[in-house]
């Protein structure tokens, strides 16, 4: 039977470390608490080695074979986290108990990885954490709108079809950037084509276009110095540029991902000619989904929106509607409070937002916008698509005229420069 090492706080307030033997980790929780005790953390021992399900670093250990720390360790892919929470909907939906779900997923889990990340969810939820708390626990895993879209399903009590709607939105987005990246695979093969045609063009054969300019007197023209030098530089310093472009995007890398830098950029995507557009539209319809899904919930307006505006990605959008939510507590409505977030909601759709809340039907319109703006930024991404093709052709043709025309206009000239 397997043994767990415990660490409990007593009625007096002291901490009381001790030893249950138990036939799985809900059992011996139960002993503890028998025992009028209040479970702080609850170890299965194995073998001289532990095993808890507070902490992530052992677990990623279990995967790698080393104790305490991860090097390296395998993530869960977006496929098998889809599949997690279609399931994790289906059975909660069919009223199987959460923690019976998830032990169900930990067993049925298609990888080692996966599995043992079930396993620490289910473990955190059954010590009495919340699903979305022991979600946030696992950043790499479960994104912050994931987190904050359970998080609004147990708070209104329709955890499963919150997990559906998840669902819906990682199948959506996984088919938008299959969508995407199909389109973009002839335009960078010619990319790369074009790559190693310049590359070879700068490296061998300018050189010997060198030679023949360098007979010939007189000055060059700008485009055609510009050529010589990048050939120059790339024969010279070529690994040395190699070098500096991937730690620059390295750094570059690092830098979005830290918490000022992801500001910046975020900020930066707004402002994007059409990205901007798309990302705002994005964001402003998940937006609406969840605070009308909540509000039919009866769940109360301003926790709601605490809750909804979680879920919109930004961080530059959240705060601009934080402002607003400081304007609902203070009595204003929410129609004129949105007004401080103009990037977020349009003239006509707070105007929407405002008769459907004079009119008590707030949920149902919020919902209608979000169906209504998801079909509009179907069709602006089907636009947007469809013109990157021509547009990167167009680039390719460009840059490779460049190098043709720096070249070939010295040679229509050369015989000036012999007279």
């Amino acid at each position: 039977m397997p043994t767990f090492s415990y660490r409990a706080l007593q009625s007096d307030g002291r901490m009381a470390d001790g030893i249950a033997e138990a036939a799985s980790r809900p059992e011996a929780l139960r002993m503890i608490e028998g025992k009028g005790l209040r479970p702080v953390s609850v170890t299965e021992t194995r073998g001289g080695g532990s095993r808890s399900s507070k902490s992530g670093k052992e677990v990623a250990a279990q995967n790698t074979g080393m104790p305490g720390f991860s090097f390296g360790a395998a993530k869960v892919s977006g496929a098998e986290l889809e599949n997690f929470t279609r399931l994790l909907s289906s059975l909660l939906a069919a009223g199987v108990p959460l923690s019976r779900a998830l032990t169900i997923l930990g067993k049925e889990a298609s990888s080692p990885v996966a599995s043992a990340k079930w396993r620490e969810i289910h473990g955190l939820v059954v010590d009495g954490m919340s699903l979305a708390n022991s979600m946030a626990r696992s950043p790499e895993t479960f994104p912050k709108v994931y987190t904050a879209m359970v998080e609004a399903g147990e708070a209104g009590g329709f955890l499963d079809v919150v997990l559906a709607q998840i669902a819906d939105f990682q199948s959506r987005e996984k088919e938008l950037r299959s969508k995407v990246l199909t389109a973009m695979i002839y335009p960078a093969v010619l990319l790369v084509m074009a790559l190693v045609v310049l590359t070879v063009l700068l490296v061998f054969f300018i050189p010997k276009f060198q030679k023949v300019f360098a007979s010939a007197k007189g000055a060059l023209p700008l485009i055609t110095q510009i050529i010589i030098a990048a050939s120059d530089i790339l024969r010279s310093y070529g690994l040395l540029v190699l070098v500096g472009l991937v730690l620059g995007g390295f750094f570059l890398r690092t830098w979005i991902i830290s918490p000022a830098g992801r500001r910046i950029w975020e900020g930066l995507t707004l402002k994007a000619p059409v990205v901007g557009l798309l990302s705002a539209r994005f964001a402003m319809a998940r937006f609406c989904r969840m605070l009308g899904t909540l509000i039919g919930a009866d769940v109360q307006l301003v926790q709601a929106l605490n809750v909804a505006r979680r879920s919109i990605g930004n961080q530059i959008l959240v705060d601009a509607v934080a402002r607003s939510i400081d304007q609902v507590q203070q009595g204003g409505r929410l129609g004129q409070s949105l007004a401080e977030c103009p990037t977020l909601f349009s003239g006509s759709v707070m105007e929407m937002i405002s008769v459907a809340e004079e009119s008590g039907r707030l949920d149902v319109e919020l919902i209608r916008i979000a169906n209504v703006t998801e079909s509009e930024l179907d069709r602006r991404l089907k636009t947007a698509v469809a013109l990157a093709e021509p547009l990167m052709l167009f680039l390719i043709a460009g840059f490779i005229g460049f190098i043709f025309i720096g070249m070939l206009l010295p040679v229509f000239s050369l015989q000036d420069y012999i007279k």
